[in-house]
């Protein structure tokens, strides 16, 4: 019998707590769970009967049963464990020569960072430990005999590869193989930089599934609106029209989300997606954009003191498309109360509006509009009633058919890593996540300069301490 791959999940926060049932529901595996302290992952793993829990990530990474990693983490996080998931190291190892890691009288040295130190960190106490990498491992202070280290890497990327025949040769190049690249399921990135190694990672390993977690794009109301566009329903699209209100985004503790460069707020939490999801509808990219973002709220009962919350609870902004398509989104988080959502795409002939997961229509010639498609899914009781209303129920179904999708796409693989694309050729790309981040930024940057400002998709990751210095520059102004 064909298996679904083993996942994952990295997070431990209301969407790794609705993720986990939904991934069981549709026939998927949960081998492991890291949190950000051992307490916190042991808490969410004994509630969700997840046998393997930890705060290291390689013991995620390196696990043997995990071939799908779903990262639900605070952006700033993202990029560290989803670049880690697609490499696994890979050129961290074999860019440097096997017979020092073997027949060295050192520990593994420096370039190759915590990895090999956590993982070999027992070996170097002098015992032996079998773990993830399906071995022992003896001590790599034992010394051998320097024999000739040439040839072709069976990777094909490093021509330095040790022919000693040591036990430890044979079993970090068996573990490591094993371990070698994950599928991955994200959440955006903090910054156009962080988005940016993600897309070159991707790019590294392109039959690897590398997608961004936009929800919105698996809803049938808006694929189906996105049909009924390119069928030109509306006709020529002019103008594009977006509200969401809803209550705070803030929890009852000083957290990201209220950290503006940290990537909280409501225009990175929601607008990021509500951005791509104007492109993928309408195959149009923003050339220009201007907002406005405010934050109203700055302090509560639960966040005082000297801490204040610098992230935007108000976002205005307008975005001037390919072929002179015209969008204009409003974002309000000082609402409590029933979350709206209305996505309108008015053309020439005709308007499309999504209000939450319901499709309504109206021709121009038409007297009123028409419901053209309704959402019946019906969504798990009991993830509503375990405090999760903090997700709007318009997420928690893309989540369910977001996951259908996945299932699709790995079932009748012949190997666990392997997928199709067609089921989720509607999910957001890691260059998508890139493009989405750019347009925030210029969002932001028209916020604070208040002129129109051009939208510039990074090509080459520019000098660190450039980033820093417009960093410091932001956070005086």
């Amino acid at each position: 019998m064909k298996m679904l791959p083993g996942v994952g999940v990295f997070g431990t926060g209301s969407a790794a707590r609705v993720l986990v049932p939904l991934l069981r529901a549709e026939g998927f595996s949960i081998e492991a769970l890291w949190g950000k302290t051992e307490e916190e992952a042991k808490q969410l793993a004994e509630e969700m009967n997840i046998s393997f829990y930890t705060s290291r990530t390689d013991d995620v990474l390196l696990h043997q049963d995990v071939d799908l990693v779903c990262i639900n983490i605070p952006p700033p996080l993202t990029r560290q464990i989803a670049v880690k998931a697609l490499e696994a190291e890979v050129r961290s190892l074999l860019s440097y020569p096997l017979a020092e890691l073997c027949h060295g009288s050192a520990l593994v040295p420096g370039p190759l960072g915590g990895f090999w130190e956590s993982w070999l960190g027992a070996a170097g106490r002098g015992s032996t430990e079998s773990g993830s990498h399906g071995g022992d491992v003896p001590s790599p202070r034992v010394q051998r005999p320097r024999s000739a280290c040439a040839g072709t890497c069976s990777l094909g990327v490093n021509k330095q590869l040790c022919r000693a025949g040591s036990t430890v040769c044979s079993c970090l190049r068996r573990s490591f193989l094993r371990g070698i690249g994950k599928n991955v399921l994200c959440e955006k990135a903090a910054t156009s930089v962080d988005a940016f190694r993600m897309v070159t990672a991707a790019r590294y390993y392109p039959k690897l599934m590398s997608i961004v977690g936009n929800v919105l794009r698996f809803l049938p109301a808006f694929v189906k609106m996105k049909q009924l566009i390119e069928e030109h329903y509306v006709g020529n699209v002019i103008i594009c029209d977006v509200r969401v209100y809803g209550g705070s985004l803030l929890s009852h503790k000083y957290n990201w989300i209220c950290d503006e460069l940290m990537g909280g707020g409501g225009l990175h939490t929601m607008g990021t997606y509500i951005i791509d999801l104007l492109t993928h509808l309408t195959s149009r990219r923003a050339e220009k954009v201007h907002g406005l973002l405010k934050t109203f709220v700055k302090q509560n009962t639960a966040i005082s003191g000297i801490r204040h919350v610098t992230s935007d609870d108000f976002c205005v902004f307008q975005m001037l498309m390919s072929d002179g398509v015209c969008c204009t989104v409003t974002l309000n988080f000082n609402m409590p109360g029933s979350f709206i959502h209305e996505v309108m795409i008015v053309g020439s002939a005709g308007r499309l509006i999504a209000r939450g997961t319901d499709l309504y229509g109206q021709k121009n010639t038409a007297l009123q509009e028409e419901l053209l498609f309704t959402d019946s899914l019906p969504v798990n009781k009991g993830l509503l009633d375990k405090g999760f209303k903090d997700i709007p129920l318009l997420y928690l179904k893309g989540m369910v058919y977001m996951v259908q999708a996945l299932r699709q796409s790995f079932q009748d693989q012949e190997d666990r890593r392997t997928w199709d694309h067609k089921p989720v050729s509607m999910a957001a790309s890691f260059e998508d996540g890139l493009y989405m981040q750019s347009v925030v930024e210029a969002i932001k940057k028209s916020s604070r300069s208040g002129e129109w400002e051009t939208v510039e998709v990074m090509t080459e990751e520019p000098d660190a301490n450039q980033n820093l210095c417009e960093a410091l520059q932001r956070n005086n102004l």
